[in-house]
């Protein structure tokens, strides 16, 4: 599927069909109350020592005129997160210690688990948005056959990928270090992330 899906990225960017475009791909989000929750550090995934994980549910209004990854990508860039993906979540326990994470659902539906093994588990479905703060465990447990995920970064950090006990002391020191975005991906400058994150203690 990943490959299916970047020449399908890649045909859209081109030609902008099936593409709202970033000026008008705001207009697609829609006003959503965040559900956050906080996650310990469980010995292998740290999680974040202050904020939350933010899910926004049918935060995205996937209208059927575009398509659905699309929308989803180009609202996410007209809000500043870019290096966008399309795929899955991966099926082990992974974090970023040195960026922080959108996920947003393009199609499909999947079991995700959040915090690493002693987390809680969300069923994630099309038009659902979920903001990962440095350091958050994420792994999927399991998805159906039409699970599509489109993943974006902010423009400050580093993409890493840790898994063993042995990257914790430098994950320790990063992950405190990671700045708040100056906005959040789906609602833009005056999102509830950026409460949310400098708010939380």
């Amino acid at each position: 599927m990943p490959i299916l899906e970047d020449l399908k990225a890649y045909a859209e960017r081109a030609t902008g069909l099936r593409r709202p475009g970033k000026r008008n791909a705001p207009e697609l989000a829609q006003a959503r109350k965040p559900h956050t929750v906080r996650f310990k550090d469980d010995g292998l995934v740290l999680n974040h020592p202050r904020w939350p994980l933010i899910i926004y549910r049918g935060a995205v209004d996937l209208d059927g005129r575009h398509d659905p990854a699309a929308v989803i990508e180009d609202l996410f860039e007209a809000n500043g997160w870019g290096d966008t993906w399309r795929d899955g979540v991966y099926d082990y326990v992974h974090y970023h210690s040195r960026i922080h994470e959108v996920l947003g659902i393009g199609r499909g539906k999947g079991r995700v688990r959040f915090g690493g093994n002693r987390g809680r588990i969300f069923t994630l479905k099309a038009g659902d948005v979920a903001i990962l703060p440095a350091g958050t465990g994420h792994q999927c447990l399991s998805a159906d056959d039409h699970f599509l995920v489109i993943g974006a970064y902010p423009p400050v950090g580093t993409y890493d990928e840790c898994t063993a006990v042995e990257e914790r002391g430098q994950a320790l020191k990063t992950i405190p270090k990671v700045p708040v975005p100056r906005k959040d991906p789906v609602y833009g400058a005056g999102g509830p992330l950026l409460k949310l994150w400098k708010k939380a203690k």
